[in-house]
């Protein structure tokens, strides 16, 4: 790779015993006055196998300082390996953190903070003593050391809200990031997509659940004039600018791009390439020169998932390149604050494919700017992400994909110096509006992981969420549990079970139970219902990572053995939120035969407590039926349903268009376990059904 990026990266790196020069950025010379006084705040909020998240927190109790230098020991050879807000190096064990430009100033009894990441092996004590410009932080006023002196030369004031000035610490600074989505994107209208106005409110409650940037997803297609001016209507133009004030008053960093825009007319341009351009240079020289002087928090995204008609990968990648370059030569030269702006610049599709930020690294070799973003997309392993082929479960091809996956974005970009922001992540059909398509104690431990592995390979975060999480009208998260576990992941892990749930037949005699638990570097801390903690012997054993509920427990906490959820459980781990366990009684669901058609037909079915996971569909001659073919195994929702109040499992028309005449076997899997079958058969648009 050419030019500034490597540059900057091999100055950060010190030579010989020297472990690592961790923030490239302007650090001041340290001040050479004294502390009289100091306190510091050593916390572990985060830690996992071979690593560890440090918080930092130095209290100076004297005199002012203008310009800080903290030093303290490893005892057990950790080492740094990444830092924010401070300059870190280390030598032979002593490692020094040292300022930055913009929090050079300490006033008495001010506290600075700086965080970092780092290695460990064996044990990982934590520092014991820390002296602060030569004076050791005791908590206590201290005579200054006679070897320092006054500092001659101040440094610059910091602003009341200090920011990261490097492109790397910046975009480390803006997770985690959240999407407004389905609103300024929406079509034709910001509440056409079933959210409300966004308001002054949504923004604060936002921020105040830990978010630390916000990603405006806008569509334009509809909101300007004709060519050749394509003028942006001004009504809309100010809607944005308003929500743009409102959020970097709540100091959120903050995104905007053209969104919607890529599949509506830009992916066009291989037909019409000079309206498409036109179009889009006009766009974003108005876009450019409204928010020439908006402060550094405001960040410019070429286009939302580009895409083309009629290219192979190959031809989108150089068309993408097109326009990532156009957008770049526009901001750029529009003077103000965008001569430096952070600009994010996209792969074909967003795509994580090697090929694809290949094409994109060659981009970034040529513009040679080192204010530069990459961004990708990630919606996990697609079986897993809508439920389809039986990808009911967070399982070890889910984790394995999602850990390739981040270790190419970082092995492209990170390795290279380029900051990388995951502008969208979920899991496709986690929604409210279709719940049971991802069980909730997988989707957790998907949030789990996605949270570790991006943290450990230094990736920022943008949680889409376009009504699905956070409940616009009450400001209030839709699944606390949900929330809980993201707000961990940004800073340790969790420990999780091989399942949130234990089924337990409604009759019959009541066994044992066994759950594998999923540890995750921590240690398990016991067995909670609601304040009372279970009784290990009694109540439960632990062998290695096997939990053992006790009969005599199953048989207190199934209570009158009701179909259902009848008590609730939770394993506490020494890090992250607890694992909640329901212990549900059920008994096998039955169904009943039906009538109707392609377009309107459903299985009498009583569930019994029982809760569905999925469904497989073969002809009598034992080939797959039904749309994706590949698969006896449908698509959850988009092909069946399940309807627990009105006691029902829906098959849906996009199910029989792919359907033939004869016979179908359909078999049900349930969360319990347990299977059962149906046939139906199709003639023309009659369906009958019956029990098999």
């Amino acid at each position: 790779m050419q030019g500034v990026r490597r540059a900057r990266w091999r100055a950060s790196v010190i030579a010989g015993s020297v472990a690592a020069l961790l923030v490239a950025g302007t650090a001041v010379a340290v001040g050479a006055q004294a502390a009289t006084g100091c306190r510091v705040a050593y916390t572990v909020p985060a830690q996992w196998p071979g690593g560890f998240t440090a918080d930092v927190a130095v209290t100076n109790l004297g005199e002012p300082l203008d310009g800080w230098s903290l030093e303290w020991s490893f005892t057990a050879g950790q080492e740094v390996t990444q830092a924010w807000n401070a300059t870190v190096s280390s030598s032979e064990g002593i490692v020094t953190a040292e300022n930055m430009s913009y929090n050079a100033e300490l006033g008495t009894d001010e506290t600075v903070s700086f965080g970092f990441n780092g290695s460990w092996s064996g044990t990982n004590p934590e520092p014991t003593s820390f002296t602060l410009n030569g004076v050791s932080c005791t908590g206590d006023i201290a005579t200054p050391s006679p070897s320092v002196s006054p500092s001659v030369s101040p440094s610059p004031s910091p602003t009341s809200s200090p920011r990261p000035s490097d492109p790397m610490a910046m975009v480390a600074a803006m997770e985690p990031g959240w999407n407004l989505g389905n609103t300024l994107d929406a079509i034709p209208d910001e509440t056409a997509w079933g959210n409300p106005l966004t308001s002054e409110a949504l923004l604060q409650q936002v921020r105040s659940q830990g978010y630390n940037s916000i990603r405006l997803p806008i569509t334009w297609s509809n909101r300007h004039g004709p060519a050749p001016d394509y003028t942006i209507d001004p009504d809309w133009l100010d809607r944005v600018r308003e929500i743009v004030d409102w959020s970097l008053a709540e100091d959120f960093y903050v995104m905007i791009n053209l969104h919607h825009d890529s599949w509506q007319w830009i992916n066009a341009y291989p037909n019409d390439p000079t309206t498409v351009m036109d179009r889009y240079t006009a766009l974003w020289t108005q876009l450019a020169d409204a928010f020439r002087d908006y402060p550094k928090e405001l960040v410019f995204e070429s286009i939302n998932e580009p895409q083309f008609a009629d290219t192979s990968d190959a031809e989108g990648d150089q068309l993408v390149h097109e326009f990532n370059v156009e957008f770049h030569r526009i901001v750029r030269e529009s003077g103000g604050n965008n001569t430096d702006r952070l600009l994010v610049l996209p792969t074909l599709h967003t795509s994580t494919d090697q090929a694809r930020l290949d094409a994109l690294l060659t981009t970034f070799d040529q513009l040679d700017d080192a204010n530069l973003v990459a961004t990708v997309h990630f919606y996990g392993w697609w079986p897993f992400s809508v439920n389809i082929a039986g990808g009911t479960h967070y399982d070890a091809t889910v984790e394995q994909d999602l850990i390739d996956t981040f270790d190419r974005v970082h092995d492209t970009f990170v390795a290279n110096d380029i900051p990388v922001i995951i502008g969208e992540w979920a899991l496709l059909n986690w929604d409210h509006t279709r719940p049971g398509v991802i069980q909730r104690g997988e989707f957790l431990k998907f949030l789990e992981a996605v949270g570790y592995h991006a943290r450990t390979r230094e990736l920022t975060t943008m949680v889409w969420d376009a009504g699905q999480f956070l409940h616009r009208e009450e400001l209030q998260w839709r699944d606390q549990g949900v929330y809980e576990m993201f707000k961990a992941s940004w800073t340790s892990r969790s420990g999780t079970a091989s399942a949130d749930h234990v089924y337990v037949p409604q009759s019959g005699s009541i066994t044992s139970r066994d759950l594998t638990l999923n540890q995750n570097g921590l240690s398990f801390q016991g067995l909670w219902q609601d304040d009372e903690q279970l009784a290990e012997g009694s109540d439960y054993t632990v062998a290695g990572d096997t939990l053992t509920l006790t009969g005599p427990a199953m048989t207190r906490l199934v209570d009158d053995r009701a179909y259902g959820v009848n008590s609730t459980i939770e394993a506490r781990f020494s890090q992250g939120t607890p694992w909640q366990i329901n212990i549900i009684t059920y008994d096998t669901p039955t169904q009943t035969t039906a009538t109707g058609t392609t377009s309107s037909f459903a299985i009498p079915t009583e569930f019994h407590g029982d809760q569905l996971a999925t469904m497989a569909a073969r002809y009598a001659d034992g080939s797959n039926a039904g749309p994706a073919e590949w698969t006896p195994f449908k698509e959850f929702w988009q092909h069946f349903q399940p309807d627990y109040d009105a006691g029902a499992i829906i098959l849906k028309p996009e199910f029989f268009d792919e359907v033939d005449d004869g016979q179908v076997t359909l078999t049900f899997h349930f969360w319990s376990g347990t299977q059962i079958t149906y046939e139906i058969v199709k003639s023309g648009s009659t369906v009958t059904g019956s029990t098999g």
